[in-house]
């Protein structure tokens, strides 16, 4: 019987000793614990191919060019220009003066130094600059100085306000050629000046003949120029 149980016993050992998994052989953890850890290799990082970079696209051409120009009341230049094709904008205002933010009341003093201008908006490949003098010379009596008619006082001087040197040289070649050619009696007295700070007149000055036909200075002045011009009345 004792040698039975030897026996059951010598075999039943192997399994309960295999079956305890919080049993660990103290040689492999000393082992592990002296071998230095091997480093694992970087993954090798690929790029992908870069695509060249496209330059940016350059800003579009502005569709629409700018003139300042003074050629006495500007009732009278409005009336004509924006009737002009390729013009698409007319303001009446005031510049070259040292008054800020002046009045139409101190304007008509000629003490502020400003003159009466528009602005005139227009189209560059329906009209260009040269084009816009063009009206500009026969709209007034550019060698009358300080004078349109009975419009007397330096607020309505004959002036162009350029916007860029480009303007400048274009005005300044055209007032040297019709006077080399002689279209005008008396020389061109034009003021020919860099652009100043603009300011819009009034609102009631604004589309002034287009709302004020039957004002007497609209029937003696502005209507027979249009008529003298060939333009709508």
């Amino acid at each position: 019987m004792k040698t039975y149980l030897y026996l059951l016993c010598f075999a039943v050992l192997p399994f309960a000793l295999g079956g305890c998994s919080d049993r660990v052989d103290s040689n492999v953890v000393k082992k592990t614990m002296s071998e230095p850890k091997k480093e694992t290799e970087a993954p090798v990082k690929i790029e992908s191919e870069k695509k060249p970079e496209k330059a940016p696209a350059p800003a579009p051409a502005s569709a629409t060019e700018v003139a300042t120009l003074g050629a006495g009341c500007f009732w009278c230049i409005e009336a004509v220009l924006e009737q002009i094709k390729g013009i698409s904008d007319v303001t009446s205002g005031y510049m070259g003066g040292a008054v800020p933010n002046p009045t139409y009341e101190q304007i008509c003093t000629g003490l502020t130094g400003h003159a009466e201008v528009v602005q005139v908006t227009f189209d560059p490949a329906v009209i260009d600059f040269a084009g816009v003098l063009e009206h500009f010379w026969k709209l007034h009596d550019p060698t009358t100085l300080n004078r349109q008619g009975n419009d007397v006082g330096t607020q309505y001087r004959s002036a162009i306000f350029f916007h860029s040197q480009k303007q400048k040289e274009i005005a300044e070649a055209a007032i040297k050629k019709k006077d080399e050619a002689g279209v005008f009696r008396s020389p061109i007295v034009t003021e020919v000046s860099a652009l100043e700070k603009f300011y819009e007149a009034e609102k009631y000055h604004q589309d002034y003949y287009r709302n004020n036909k039957a004002v007497p200075y609209c029937q003696f002045v502005i209507t027979p120029k249009l008529e003298k011009l060939g333009l709508e009345k």
